[in-house]
């Protein structure tokens, strides 16, 4: 089973970003009209779309890991700990 949340939540990310960049080149040709107070936002989407092209550049399946995971689990050598997996569950939402 494959859950595919990476893909899509980066390109649900890049849309609004793209929707939030040109709102806020609307919002800056309306001020500069008033001549009020303006504020620009510029680096932090920047970073955004680097941080989402660099995610996206990565496999879709990492199968070193699969690999080594599968020989695990065949050769017996594979242990769960229930009480670290509840540990770090709860340690995750709290």
């Amino acid at each position: 089973m494959r859950i595919d949340t990476l893909n899509s939540t980066a390109s649900q990310l890049s849309s609004e970003l793209s929707s939030q960049q040109a709102g806020a080149q609307k919002a800056g040709q309306s001020s500069q009209a008033d001549a009020g107070d303006r504020a620009t936002l510029t680096s932090g989407s920047t970073s955004v779309d680097s941080l989402v092209s660099t995610a996206l550049s990565f496999p879709e399946v990492r199968q070193d890991v699969v690999d080594s995971l599968r020989l695990s689990v065949t050769s017996g050598q594979y242990e769960i700990d229930p009480a670290g997996i509840a540990s770090a569950m709860l340690d995750e939402h709290a």
